[in-house]
């Protein structure tokens, strides 16, 4: 299927490996022009080349990096100085780490927020009505399953995460549906990064089992008993970034293997 961005622009946030890589590596191969940022200037600069090198389509499209910080002000500012005429947005950050919510004060909960919530909606303001005025923009929230189906663990990424959640479903219903945008947020539940590692490091810590105990019991926790892959993710992002999805907006959709037991 053609999906019709060849050409576009996309700025596609911590894309330096996992789940970001995953959706800057679909899009380049759709023809879209990327801008990849990450903090890590080295994994930065490897992706880039990586994601050069799947690039598709003629002419080939081009790929750019930013090594910054996308949740603070000035990593934006770097990002932004490249210009605001992105087609297509994917926000993406670092979830904040798991533990237990007594030991949280509020410089956590505050960075949680600032990261998971505050930025995405800085990025949306930056490009919403650009994307308006051209008449094509979609925007694309990795978010968590967690917002869907609480994960005790993780109490700082369930709380910012839906808070931008509750934002999204509104902001994109506004008049910017008319105008050809779209914002949907992208709900990973367990994929083989190297967060779901950290996550399960932690359990196995917390519950005193090994790692590959822990590890192999989340997968049997799953109806299709594996985990995603990076790919298949980017590839779900791409399509909720084509033209074919223009119809889909406010949305959450969710990939994670039919583990949430929900039917709504």
């Amino acid at each position: 299927m053609d999906l019709g961005i060849a050409g576009k622009t996309a700025l596609v946030c911590g894309a330096s490996k996992g789940l970001g890589y995953g959706c800057a590596e679909a899009l380049v191969r759709e023809g879209v022009n990327v801008v990849i940022v990450a903090r890590g200037a080295e994994a930065l600069e490897a992706a880039a080349a990586r994601l050069a090198a799947a690039a598709a389509g003629s002419p080939a499209p081009f790929v750019k990096h930013v090594a910054a910080d996308i949740t603070t002000e000035a990593g934006r500012a770097a990002v932004f100085a490249l210009g605001h005429d992105f087609d297509i947005v994917v926000t993406n950050a670092g979830g904040p780490p798991p533990g237990d919510f007594r030991n949280w004060d509020r410089e956590a909960w505050i960075k949680a927020v600032d990261a998971n919530m505050l930025t995405p909606i800085e990025l949306i303001k930056a490009t919403v009505d650009g994307m308006a005025r051209r008449g094509f923009g979609r925007i694309v929230n990795i978010t968590s399953s967690s917002v869907k189906s609480p994960i005790d663990i993780l109490g700082l990424s369930n709380g910012a995460r839906s808070g931008l959640t509750g934002f999204v479903a509104g902001v994109a219903r506004t008049s910017i549906a008319a105008q050809g945008v779209t914002i949907n947020n992208l709900l990973p539940g367990s994929f083989d990064t190297d967060r779901l590692k950290g996550t399960m490091a932690g359990t196995a810590q917390k519950t005193g089992q090994d790692f590959d105990t822990v590890w192999e019991a989340r997968k049997k926790n799953i109806p299709a008993k594996r985990f995603g892959t990076p790919a298949e993710f980017g590839a779900i992002c791409a399509f909720l970034c084509s033209m074919q999805a223009g119809y889909m907006t406010g949305q959450n959709v969710l990939a994670d293997g039919g583990a949430y037991p929900g039917t709504y």
